[in-house]
């Protein structure tokens, strides 16, 4: 005869032998195998996952603007986070509509007979959510890669930033079966996400945004206006990403729990997920370091001390390490501006240099001040679109003005001037007129965007700069070079550039305001 060692249960659960345990894990992990073929096959979820793909595609292939060809990878990174928050909701409703699914048929009574206890069919529920985690893994993943693939990005990555959007995922799920086990109904879900939206706005209201708060949100996407150094962000994006799993594996321990799961395997798991939360929770809501705010004075007030600077032509090109390789599209923008040039502008020395505001952090809107040493030409860290002809006015400006503070409170000639050399190469002129004014017209009174101070134009000027635009560029190319120095005096008006350059006078005076 032969005896087989029985372990003793706990109440309500049936006994269990050493020889069931490696049996009852296939069992766990068959369900759960199960369990996320159903889960891809839900509507919310189905509809959620291909409509996250397809916007995804559509805004790598189809749906950019210009300035989408140059990104900076330390920001492309951020922006796979709040893609996926739809696709958690519909896991985590999905998620606890599939553990309830037995108490809606009436088919918990059939449970009691299997060898199989509540917890573990509650630990499968929670591994059925991994696989939709890992395919938002790989849509990441190729958004992320299809972007650094770009001939024009910049800047590096984080592979914790790009594990915020799975794991967002994957806490949602695991947070829709312990709020089955909590409480069983299939309202809990939808008035958990409500309530809990509800709350974080309130909370938000009431502490000022604090950091420590924020940051237990899933998804905290920093975001300014100009892209920031890799090591000037300031982000603490792998203590989030741990805060973010330990904090998914713990509501999946407290699930098992709550079904009866009381083992020594579970409470070592539910120990190790309970300190990863809480390193976690301590490393997101630290303040930043000294050694951070010194960089970003520095890197702000001081670019020349971590800048290096290349030699295109006459003209010399600093930037920040990461956009070093940008200098040569900066140099074809001040090539072509100077080719519409007369008199000594053609031989002056540009100095262009990379300026940011990086004192306040991400959020910071800032403005950057036109800079007053002559030949000192201003870009930023933001490339293409309508980066480029704002660039070009500010190349312009200190050809025509010497240097980029004379031509902010310019009234005069000298704003047509500046205006016709910007934008006269261009391929499409008056398209480029209407991007690098903020109105997007081309008529009235209005500013031209540039890196720092916006440039004012009255709606005489406008009308002038318009005139050019829209004749041949060889012959108001050569008026310009003949009237060289005439249009680029402060004391010429206006009216008098418009006769210079053979285009109707335009009526009435200029108000110096926008």
């Amino acid at each position: 005869m032969s005896a087989t060692v029985t372990e003793t249960a706990p109440a309500g659960t049936a006994p269990t032998t050493r020889d069931d345990r490696r049996p009852r894990a296939a069992a766990v992990l068959a369900l759960a195998r199960f369990e996320a073929r159903e889960m891809f096959l839900q509507i919310p979820v189905f509809a959620m996952l291909v409509l996250y793909l397809a916007y995804t595609c559509w805004q790598l292939w189809s749906g950019r603007e210009p300035m989408d060809d140059f990104p900076a990878l330390q920001d492309a990174d951020r922006a796979t986070q709040d893609r996926p928050v739809l696709l958690a909701v519909a896991v985590l409703v999905c998620a606890n509509r599939a553990v309830l699914r037995s108490r809606r048929r009436g088919t918990d009574q059939s449970f009691a007979v299997l060898l199989m206890e509540p917890w573990r069919r509650t630990a499968a529920h929670a591994l059925s959510v991994v696989p939709v985690a890992v395919v938002t893994a790989l849509v990441v993943a190729l958004d992320f890669t299809c972007t650094a693939l770009k001939p024009g990005a910049v800047g590096h990555g984080s592979p914790a930033e790009l594990a915020v959007g799975p794991l967002t995922v994957l806490l949602a799920g695991v947070l829709g079966v312990l709020l089955a086990r909590l409480v069983p109904s299939v309202f809990a879900a939808p008035l958990f996400v409500v309530g809990g939206l509800v709350l974080a706005t309130l909370l938000s209201a009431a502490l000022s945004d604090a950091r420590w708060l924020r940051w237990l949100w899933p998804v905290v996407t920093d975001s300014g206006t100009e892209p920031l150094p890799s090591d000037l962000l300031g982000r603490p994006a792998a203590w989030h990403a741990l805060y973010l799993a330990g904090l998914a594996a713990a509501l999946a321990c407290a699930a098992v729990l709550a079904a009866g799961g009381r083992t020594r395997l579970v409470a070592a798991v539910t120990v190790a997920a309970l300190a990863a939360t809480g390193a976690g929770v301590a490393g997101q809501s630290s303040g930043e370091p000294a050694g951070l705010i010194a960089a970003r004075e520095k890197a702000s007030v001081s670019p020349e001390k971590v800048q290096s600077c290349r030699t295109h032509g006459r003209d010399a090109y600093c930037a920040y390490p990461e956009w070093t390789g940008r200098t040569a599209e900066w140099a074809e923008v001040v090539k072509r501006v100077r080719s519409l040039t007369g008199g000594g502008a053609a031989g002056t020395r540009l100095t262009v240099r990379q300026r940011l505001d990086a004192r306040y952090g991400l959020d910071a809107d800032t403005t950057l001040e036109p800079s007053r040493t002559p030949g000192r030409v201003t870009v930023g860290t933001r490339w293409g679109g309508t980066r480029v002809p704002e660039f070009a006015v500010a190349v312009a400006s200190v050809l025509v003005a010497g240097d980029e503070n004379a031509m902010s409170e310019a009234c005069d000639a000298r704003v047509v001037t500046v205006m016709w050399l910007a934008l006269g190469a261009e391929s499409d002129p008056m398209a480029a007129f209407r991007r690098v004014r903020l109105d997007d017209r081309t008529s009235g009174s209005g500013i031209a965007l540039t890196p720092t101070n916006p440039l004012g134009m009255t709606a005489q000027q406008a009308d002038v700069i318009r005139e050019l635009l829209e004749k041949p560029r060889y012959g108001v190319t050569a008026k310009v070079k003949a009237h060289w120095a005439e249009l680029v005096s402060p004391k010429t008006t206006t009216a008098r550039a418009a006769e210079l350059l053979d285009v109707p006078v335009p009526e009435g005076t200029d108000a110096c305001r926008a």
